[in-house]
């Protein structure tokens, strides 16, 4: 015997699933306000239209890609990540790494930030963005040789 959820419990229980991932993604993608701005927009329309969304082989992969549509609206030029104003702030991050993912493109970003930042597999990322998990590793590996430049960070073989 299945027991049948109510539509407001399957939501809920979707969101806390996926909430944090998804929005991490899109802070990624969009910087952060608009990163943030967007997974509300995209969970919105994800409870408007949870009776097909919910039957959707990826919801989170489609609700990333309604997030990254709807989100457009909160971008400025370009997508900025705040700078530190010192190693105060964190003394776990680099100061210049703000302007070295600034220098990514979107992609290269996201998949950077979700494989290495968040500790996200190959395969997780690859579903959210609808490509495979070797296309995820190339992003990845492009976009740490171009922080590393920036950066002027050298890897000892």
């Amino acid at each position: 015997m299945s027991i049948e959820l109510a539509p407001e419990e399957a939501f809920t229980g979707f969101v806390r699933e996926v909430e944090l991932r998804l929005r991490r993604a899109l802070v990624a993608a969009l910087g952060f306000e608009a990163g943030r701005e967007a997974t509300a927009d995209a969970l919105t329309y994800g409870w408007e239209h949870w009776e097909r969304v919910s039957q959707m082989e990826n919801p989170a992969g489609y609700l990333y890609r309604v997030g990254r549509s709807k989100g457009r609206r909160y971008l400025a030029r370009h997508v900025s990540f705040p700078a530190l104003t010192s190693t105060e702030d964190d003394p776990l991050v680099e100061p210049g790494l703000s302007k070295a993912l600034s220098r990514l493109s979107e992609r290269q970003r996201v998949c950077v930030m979700l494989v290495h930042g968040y500790g996200w597999k190959y395969d997780e990322v690859g579903d959210l963005l609808g490509i495979g998990p070797g296309t995820v590793h190339r992003h990845a590996e492009r976009a740490l040789t171009t922080v590393r430049s920036v950066l002027e960070v050298r890897v000892d073989a």
